[in-house]
């Protein structure tokens, strides 16, 4: 994020006054971004790896043949959420601009924890969080915030195959310290086991 030193003289910096200005709805229309029916939020892809990894040289959860990587824009806006969801491959979130975002990760282990995406790293935020295969995500705008614009880059490439989206009530069986958040990240409709 872009700012100047502020009028007291310290180190701290103003927020960009294009970002205070910019809305999700302009972003949307300047990215081309599009609803992303099955996890939530606004996406786009913006590269698909013209090189491929043959399926026999890939991990068996793998059927068919990936791209070596594949990279998206991702919107969030206090109406949408990224619900829980796995990948078969590793995902890299970016933190671009806006407020920030709360992703709670629920691991194999039976483990979960809370990571903030954001640009405050004084305090603990994370402008780059690493979702290894396999670990369940969700994600959503902290309270109050109005956009935030993320980046996932997937290696090898994402397919729609490869998505699994979590369900609500098994999730609450293994991960019920983390209630309040699966519920908050899930969807009602989802289909239930």
């Amino acid at each position: 994020m872009h700012g100047s030193i502020s009028e007291k003289g310290d180190d701290s910096f103003a927020e960009n006054d294009m970002e205070i200005f910019m809305t999700g709805k302009q972003i949307i229309s300047l990215l081309h971004l599009k609803p992303h029916i099955e996890e939530g939020g606004y996406f786009v892809e913006t590269y698909r790896s013209l090189e491929t990894i043959p399926e026999e040289a890939l991990p068996e959860r793998y059927k068919g043949l990936r791209s070596y990587a594949t990279a998206i824009y991702y919107l969030l806006t206090p109406e949408s959420f990224s619900s829980i969801h796995r990948l078969q491959s590793d995902e890299i979130f970016h933190f671009y601009l806006g407020d920030p975002v709360e992703m709670l990760q629920l691991w194999p282990d039976g483990s979960g924890k809370v990571l903030i995406l954001g640009s405050d790293l004084l305090n603990g935020m994370k402008p780059q969080v690493i979702v290894p295969r396999g670990v369940w995500q969700g994600a959503r705008l902290l309270s109050g915030g109005r956009f935030a614009l993320l980046g996932t880059t997937v290696s090898p490439g994402f397919e729609p195959q490869d998505y699994e989206s979590g369900r609500r009530n098994v999730l609450l069986k293994s991960f019920s310290e983390f209630r309040d958040l699966i519920i908050a990240l899930t969807k009602d409709n989802m289909k239930q086991e």
